[in-house]
């Protein structure tokens, strides 16, 4: 059995409303094991023998037709989620976040690209580090951002999601 995280996009934001609860019911119900969530954002520890492209179809499909959205979520090992917390370029930095993003379809090559291109607040900075983009921005400018307005791209939906490195630590502890 492999630990795994499923990161679901855009839960509990913008009408789309889900108690964890019954998100691990509809693991649970979906065949994964030891199912438990992580934060109110969609963060969903379980276990299963099958591949994560063979989980995130399934689970989308669960997701999708239990809660009648479109589901987008993304999957990561445990050592692939310790690899990502101790792969982070970025010190903790007082009246500062860090973010992580992870997608799929090579989005995180577009996430550079718009970075570099922004403005850039005062003491902001992204980085790409094996295929994993790092974000670090002063609190207070996460969506005032010049970067992360562009985040909210309808073109960026279901390509990425994002949490702040302190819910990758929590993930750790509670995997």
């Amino acid at each position: 059995m492999t630990n795994y995280c499923a990161f679901l996009r855009g839960v509990n934001v913008k009408g789309t409303n889900m108690k964890m609860a019954d998100v691990c019911k509809v693991f649970s119900d979906a065949g994964m094991e030891n199912v438990t969530s992580v934060l109110a954002s969609g963060n969903i520890l379980f276990q299963s023998d099958k591949t994560a492209s063979d989980l995130k179809k399934i689970l989308e499909k669960a997701l999708s037709d239990h809660f009648s959205y479109d589901a987008f979520l993304f999957i990561k090992t445990e050592n692939e989620i310790n690899q990502i917390v101790k792969r982070n370029p970025f010190s903790a930095k007082e009246n500062f976040h860090n973010y992580v993003f992870l997608g799929n379809g090579k989005v995180e090559q577009t996430l550079v690209q718009e970075f570099e291109q922004s403005k850039k607040e005062e003491g902001e900075q992204g980085k790409m580090v094996n295929e994993i983009f790092y974000w670090q921005v002063a609190k207070g400018q996460t969506l005032e951002s010049a970067f992360g307005k562009i985040l909210g791209r309808k073109s960026l939906k279901d390509k990425m999601t994002s949490r702040n490195i302190n819910t990758f630590e929590k993930i750790i502890k509670k995997i």
